[in-house]
Formats: structure tokens, C-alpha cells, sequence
């Protein structure tokens, strides 16, 4: 995993450089504006990771109270005028002096996952019941949920309620009370699209984006003409031409188009199958984990990656409406980045103290040869 993971951070900084330097020299007249501060955050994601690898995952469990309160508090923050910052019309990034921005809602998925997977281990069988497992997951997804729909961020929040009703599932919840969160889930989803006008261009774009070329499908158009470009082996890597403004958010939610059309169907097929290694060996650590809190760790995590993933690929293949959320480790993104190794070094934790990794009993160092020692192994 920690190939796999560090193959895609060094894949993104490469990326990221490529998609960015024109914008980096056009809006601040350095080439190497973007990548220096996701090299920065890298740095500091992998402080993070290794950290929390080298932690005793059921720490996390005593701490997530204290997690998920700092997790509210800083999505609260960023809705404050003067302390949130805001940027195209949305309000999702903290100042902190003279470091860059911060943006909570990335590390609120981690608080999140671990709270929930903290709560849901020490209900048991209380998971299934409406007054005892219902309602107050749905209170403390919803309290989440509702602040990062504020900002607004619907794309995240789509990412928190699949993250969160998969571990919900996983714990043994009752499937009535599943579809009635998909019903939930779906009425509000309708309800927000068409209630925003960019949403809605979003999802006519993604219905009949010839419709409007230069206007609403324009967007959607591009990424599919980047992807198109790059044929089967690519233009190679830095060739792009589709970088130089034409896709809106070339090294954010559209890096994968850039992958495609410098690196080809090859590359970007490479690409995912470097991400279905991650979640396979993520699953890995699932079944091997020591215990049901260790488990939901790790399975809330390789969610939130999963999803994550599939829905920016989806939308970039047109698969599915664009939602704007970062590419894992590929995308610009200090918090993302960030977030999501502290959120590999939590899984690779669970992994080192799972129960293939627990220390030998001294029945087991002391038998000798014949009955006793068989019985023991």
C-alpha cells in the first residue's frame, strides 16, 4: 500500500506541474507556484502518515469525540465572514496566518469516518433499531452534511453520505432503514440541483452538452476532447495542448483529462488499475483487522477513496454529471492531499496491530513439541 500510495503522489506532483505551470505564470508569474505548495502539502501529508501509521489505531477511538467537535467547529468557521475565505462563490477555506488556506471539509470526512466507526462499534445489535441507531446517525451525518452543503459543496457532501451509509451498511443496519436513506438522499439531491443554477447547467450538460458548446457544455465538452487527444499512448507527458485554459480546472477536478490526453488510454487505464491495487489491498486489511472498530476504520476509508475516485472519473468520462471534487493524490489540493495520507497512514495503522500482526502469548513461546503445542497453534 505505501508503494502503491507513494506512486501516486509522485504521479500527481508530475501532473500537477504540467496542468498548472501556464496558469502559474499567467495569474502569478511563477511556473512553479501550484506545485511547490502541493509538494509542501505532500510533505506534510506524509508527516501525518506516517505518524498515524505508527499509532495504535484504538487511540482513535478515545479521541474521536475531541476529532469530530474540531471537525464542526472548523466547518462552522469557514461559513464566518472574515474568517472563512471565499473564492468563486464559495466560502470553504480557513486562513491560518501566513500558511496557505485551509479547507475543513477534507479532514471533516476523517473525523467523520472515525467518529462514526467509533459509535457504530459499541452499538452491536442497537444499529438495527430506529430510535437507537437511526435517528442519531442520521443526526451526526446530517449536522455534517448540512454545513458542508453551506458552503457550497455538494460534490463533498455526496462523498460523506455514500462514505457514511456504507459504513452504516457494513455495521449491520437494518435495510429498511438503508432505502430510506437512499429515498432521503435522492429527494434532497433533486431538490439541490435544481434549486442551484450551476447545478442544474451540470446536469443538463451532461444530457445534452452539444446542446450549448460554448455555454453550459463547454465544460464537459473539453474534458472529452483532452481525453480524445491523447489517443491511445498519449501526446507525452507536458504536451497537452487542452491545459492552456480551455478545461476549466485543469490541475483540480480535471486532472484525469490531462492524464488522458498526455499519457493515452494506456496510461489512464494504468492509472485506475493503480487505484483498484489500493482498494484490494485495502479490503486486505479489512478482513484481517483485530476488531469491528478497526474494520470500519478501514472500510469508511477505502470508501471514501473509492467513491471519491469513481465519481471525478465519471464525471470527467461524462460517465456521470461533474460534481468538482479533487482526484485523490492526483489533484491540486493541499487539504485534500493532506487528508487522504493521514487517512492511508489510519488504514496501514489498522494493518500493522491487526491480528496477523499480534505478539505471540507466552503459551505459545514456552510449548514445547507434541500435543500441548498443536493445541496451541
Amino acid at each position: 500500500m505505501l508503494v502503491v500510495v507513494g506512486a501516486l503522489v509522485l504521479l500527481g506532483l508530475v501532473i500537477v506541474y504540467s496542468a498548472s505551470f501556464a496558469l502559474g505564470i499567467v495569474a502569478f508569474d511563477d511556473s512553479h507556484y501550484f506545485v511547490v505548495r502541493q509538494g509542501m502539502w505532500a510533505l506534510i501529508g506524509l508527516g501525518l502518515l506516517v505518524g498515524l501509521m505508527r499509532m495504535d489505531y484504538r487511540l482513535l477511538r478515545y479521541l474521536s469525540p475531541l476529532l469530530m467537535l474540531a471537525a464542526l467547529v472548523g466547518l462552522a468557521a469557514v461559513l464566518v465572514p472574515g474568517i472563512g475565505i471565499e473564492q468563486n462563490g464559495a466560502s470553504r477555506w480557513l486562513a491560518l496566518g501566513p500558511l496557505p488556506p485551509v479547507q475543513p471539509s477534507e479532514f471533516a470526512k476523517l473525523a467523520l469516518i472515525i467518529y462514526v466507526s467509533a459509535w457504530l462499534a459499541g452499538k452491536g445489535t442497537n444499529v438495527r433499531s430506529f430510535a437507537l441507531g437511526f435517528v442519531p446517525f442520521v443526526t451526526m451525518v446530517g449536522m455534517v452534511a448540512g454545513l458542508v452543503i453551506l458552503e457550497p459543496d455538494l460534490g463533498t457532501t455526496v462523498v460523506i453520505v455514500l462514505t457514511t451509509m456504507t459504513l452504516f451498511f457494513v455495521a449491520g443496519a437494518s435495510l429498511t432503514h438503508l432505502l430510506t436513506l437512499v429515498a432521503i438522499g435522492g429527494v434532497a439531491a433533486t431538490f439541490l440541483i435544481l434549486a442551484a443554477g450551476y447545478r442544474a447547467d451540470r446536469f443538463f450538460a451532461f444530457l445534452s452538452a452539444e446542446d450549448d458548446p460554448a455555454g453550459r457544455g463547454f465544460h464537459t465538452l473539453q474534458l472529452l476532447i483532452a481525453l480524445g487527444s491523447g489517443g491511445v499512448g498519449g501526446l507525452g507527458l507536458g504536451v497537452s495542448r487542452q491545459k492552456f485554459f480551455y478545461v476549466p480546472g485543469a490541475h483540480t477536478d480535471g486532472v484525469f483529462a490531462i492524464v488522458g490526453e498526455e499519457l493515452g488510454f494506456i496510461g489512464a487505464v494504468v492509472v485506475i488499475a493503480i487505484f483498484v491495487v489500493l482498494v484490494y489491498r485495502g479490503f486486505r486489511v479489512i478482513v484481517r483487522a483485530r476488531d469491528e472498530f478497526g474494520a470500519l476504520l478501514a472500510v469508511g476509508i477505502i470508501s471514501w477513496i473509492a467513491y471519491q475516485t469513481l465519481i471525478n472519473i465519471g464525471g470527467i468520462t461524462r460517465s456521470i454529471p461533474m460534481t468538482g471534487i479533487p482526484l485523490p493524490f492526483l489533484s491540486y489540493g493541499g487539504s485534500a492531499l493532506a487528508a487522504t495520507l493521514a487517512g492511508i497512514g489510519v488504514v496501514l495503522s489498522v494493518s500493522r496491530y491487526g491480528r496477523d500482526r499480534r505478539p505471540p502469548s507466552r503459551e505459545r513461546q514456552t510449548a514445547g513439541p507434541g500435543p500441548a503445542r498443536r493445541g496451541a497453534g
